[in-house]
């Protein structure tokens, strides 16, 4: 029971993170979009990837652990 509430917590905590980050994301590229159209790709690219990687480290954590 423990183990499911810390695992929830964890994952809120993380989709807050990359939500308030989403939200922002829109300015951040264009910013960096004034200097380079393909950093702004870039760093859009980066952004959706961190978010898949976080989860899938997260998952590969708690394989491990079961």
């Amino acid at each position: 029971m423990g183990s499911n509430r810390g695992a929830a917590i964890a994952a809120a905590i993380i989709l807050a993170v990359f939500g308030t980050a989403f939200y922002y994301m829109p300015t951040i590229v264009l910013a960096v979009g004034n200097v380079s159209p393909a950093a702004a790709f870039a760093v859009a690219v980066l952004f959706v990837a961190a978010f898949f990687l976080v989860f899938w480290l997260r998952g590969r954590s708690q394989r491990g652990k079961d």
